[in-house]
């Protein structure tokens, strides 16, 4: 700058307000700068996952008669509760019945002959040990004992089989639970395993959904689910995912999640009822700062880095994602790094830092 075109006096005050702020900019570079310091923490990233299904027992079973016939009774309706071993239907036994009392006339009959041809074979024995018998008598007499023998254990076996179809012609219940569907009523004629009864086990209640094919979606065993119902008034619930099919199912490209209920409570309303789940799916870790900590340089996002010397570095950032009040970084800051939240407006690279927190 030049003074030769001021008029005489005034050269020596520009000179000093120049000076003077020169002199004030570096009392401004030098003095220690109260700033907000953050300590960057890595944290996992997830995307929420909304699931609609149905909720339905852990152990369910379609049960018939072993043997077809002509049902005479049905002795519980859909919603019925139930004791294992307790009857829960019956079809016609009469023919069952007849045939286990033939079955057990021809057993006291091959007794019988057994016993016969036992007594004929210690005859024979004895009049051969006494001299006056042949040994062709007695190896056709212990042939005979051996025919009876086995005629007494295939009678004994018809015998077990019928008493077994008698009992057949009752349905049993397997386990503790509910009737959820009655396929079958009286006079009805039933084929061999064709189901009557549906049922449901009281051990528990998990939900099933069907969900896309997403990424991570194998990390999601164990994951807790929130659940909530659709048109069934029951309070919320939390199940957690047991199992995730290995298939995509080729018609709908979906994938089977199955939840197990930790809370549910014990309404066999329930069962069947549409339900809605909400849970998180990890997509991978990031390190987390505050919003206030953004900024950018040559048009691209950065955050201020608090030295080990503590002055500021300007850092350039890859962002993943942004949440309510934080950004998760992918890149550009480490784990445990301090960065400066509030306050770096009035930063430049080197200038010295110091936390206005510390005091408090």
């Amino acid at each position: 700058m030049m003074f030769s075109d001021l008029r005489p006096g005034r050269a020596p005050f520009a000179i000093c307000a120049m000076a003077s702020l020169l002199m004030a900019g570096n009392a401004l570079s030098q003095e220690v700068l109260n700033v907000e310091f953050v300590k960057a923490a890595l944290r996992e990233m997830g995307t929420e996952v909304r699931l609609t299904g149905t909720l339905e027992p852990l152990v369910s079973l379609d049960i018939g008669f072993r043997e077809g016939g002509k049902i005479i009774e049905v002795l519980v309706s859909e919603g019925d509760r139930f004791l294992a071993g307790q009857v829960l239907a019956q079809v016609d036994s009469l023919q069952a019945e007849q045939a286990q009392k033939a079955a057990l006339a021809t057993v006291d009959s091959t007794r019988a002959a057994e016993n016969q041809a036992r007594q004929a074979a210690d005859r024979a024995q004895a009049l051969l040990d006494r001299g006056v018998g042949t040994r062709a008598a007695r190896d056709e007499a212990r042939r005979a004992l051996s025919e009876a023998e086995a005629a007494s254990k295939r009678a004994a076996s018809a015998l077990d089989q019928t008493r077994r179809s008698v009992e057949d012609t009752s349905l049993f219940a397997p386990f503790d639970g509910v009737v959820t569907a009655r396929n079958g009523e009286p006079g009805q004629v039933v084929g061999e395993a064709q189901a009557v009864l549906s049922l449901a086990g009281l051990g528990g209640i998990e939900a099933v959904f069907m969900t896309p094919d997403l990424p991570n979606l194998g990390d999601a065993m164990g994951n807790p689910v929130a659940l909530t119902m659709f048109d069934v008034s029951a309070p919320p619930m939390t199940a957690r995912i047991t199992e995730i099919s290995p298939l995509i199912d080729a018609t709908t490209g979906s994938v089977r999640l199955r939840a197990r209920v930790e809370d549910a409570p014990d309404d066999v309303a329930l069962l069947g009822a549409s339900v809605r789940g909400e849970m998180t799916l990890g997509i991978g870790r990031a390190v987390e700062v505050p919003w206030t900590a953004l900024t950018s340089t040559g048009g691209k996002p950065a955050v201020w880095v608090v030295s080990d010397a503590g002055t500021s570095e300007l850092r350039e950032v890859e962002i993943a994602r942004f949440d309510d009040s934080t950004v998760l970084l992918s890149g550009g800051v480490e784990d445990g790094e301090i960065v400066v939240g509030a306050g770096s407006q009035l930063l430049f690279p080197g200038r010295e830092i110091a936390d206005a927190g510390a005091d408090r």
